[in-house]
């Protein structure tokens, strides 16, 4: 039984990885950001209540499954479930090219020009990871990654080409 759980800055590798393993694995992937935001909508954020009631939902129904993402809040709940951890560390410049050639995410945006729209927010985002003190830092990530004790690994290379 496999429950990995990847965190990390934006366009640091997340879904990569997520898709990678669980298309090698035959595993289940769930993306943070399908239970966070409002459907078809951008930037509008679900009640945390209701994110965590589908991640746990997620957890019960899947005995082995691949979760990703950037919010802490979550990632604590699905890590007392995890087998194993990934901290996807890689430089900000990496994570600015990345965005750079992010593909468009039609899961998330109904066209490539809506998702272009978001990329400079996206690129400060990603500038402040380091600075930032809140659920999508930084420091929030480190101590889940130092807290966990089972198998764990953090990845400082980049994993997207």
């Amino acid at each position: 039984m496999a429950r990995i759980l990847i965190f990390g800055n934006s366009s640091s590798g997340k879904s990569t990885l997520a898709k990678r393993l669980g298309k090698n694995l035959g595993l289940p992937v769930l993306d943070l950001d399908t239970i966070v935001w409002e459907a078809s909508q951008i930037a509008i954020r679900r009640p945390h209540e209701d994110s965590a009631k589908d991640l746990r939902d997620f957890i019960e129904n899947h005995p082995s499954w691949v979760i990703e993402g950037c919010y802490s809040n979550l990632i604590n709940i699905a890590l007392e479930f995890s087998t194993e951890i990934y901290f996807l560390n890689p430089s900000i410049d990496q994570c600015l090219e990345n965005n750079r050639n992010r593909p468009w995410e039609p899961q998330k945006f109904q066209s490539a020009a809506e998702q272009a729209q978001t990329f400079e927010f996206l690129q400060n985002w990603i500038q402040q990871y380091q600075e930032r003190d809140d659920e999508f830092g930084y420091s929030s990530h480190l101590c889940i990654f130092e807290k966990f004790n089972g198998k764990k690994q953090e990845i400082t290379e980049n994993i997207c080409e």
